[in-house]
């Protein structure tokens, strides 16, 4: 099958969780709002058009005559299918609750920059951001980082299941990757205590698919319209 995937075009933001997952397995699959006319068709499909279940928000995935919104969602459906989720149903849904807490975790690290309202400029809002991430660096990002140390541990490692990776590994190299982009200095001293997670983000950069796709034109640069967005005055 060749999927085709809708996201924003200049960003990595949520949709990169799924491009991730297609890439590691090597899927063949259009970014669709990246081609001509694709944004267009994208904006179209939210406002119903031939959709009787239209998608809220893009990241939403064509599959055939699926359609597939929300990221945790996307890759609970593509997860045995690209051979990054378990067979076992009692270890898909322990493999969705982990993406689902990937999925708060994103709202949070959007928050940093975007506290008060997402329709305001971060300039708007600058003092409020600066609190929300005094707080973020200092509590949230440990116990959020410092929970899937936790879970890689008690798996017996390497991956958050134990010896296969999944899709969540993947996110989990996503976050890091982000992280280290949006705080640096801060990301330097919480990952001390989190050299599991560190790990997975090191083999997950590894893999040929990821690799490929790191090096190409098809990965988007970080930058500062994203979920990850580098303001050194948020990063202590």
């Amino acid at each position: 099958m060749r999927y085709q995937l809708f996201y924003w075009p200049g960003i990595q933001g949520r949709g990169e969780f799924v491009r991730l997952a297609l890439e590691d397995a090597g899927a063949a699959y259009d970014d669709v709002a990246r081609g001509k006319g694709g944004m267009d068709k994208m904006l179209a499909m939210m406002r119903g058009a031939g959709e009787k279940k239209p998608p809220f928000a893009p990241p939403f995935l064509k599959a055939g005559k699926l359609t597939i919104a929300q990221v945790a969602n996307i890759l609970f459906y593509l997860g045995p299918r690209l051979n990054l989720a378990p067979k076992d149903e009692g270890q898909r849904l322990w493999l969705n609750a982990l993406q689902l807490t990937v999925t708060d975790f994103v709202k949070e690290i959007h928050d940093t920059h975007h506290p008060v309202a997402a329709g305001l400029y971060y300039e708007d809002q600058k003092p409020e951001a600066k609190r929300y991430a005094e707080g973020f660096l200092g509590e949230r990002v440990p116990k959020y980082l410092g929970y899937f140390e936790q879970v890689i541990d008690e798996s017996g490692g390497p991956y958050l299941l134990g010896r296969k990776i999944s899709y969540t590994d993947l996110s989990l190299f996503q976050l890091v990757e982000g992280l280290r982009y949006a705080f640096p200095k801060g990301m330097k001293r919480i990952e001390r205590r989190i050299p599991e997670v560190v790990a997975v983000r090191d083999r997950v950069a590894q893999r040929p698919g990821i690799r490929a796709y790191l090096n190409s034109e098809r990965r988007i640069a970080f930058n500062e319209d994203g979920i990850f967005r580098r303001y050194p005055e948020l990063d202590r």
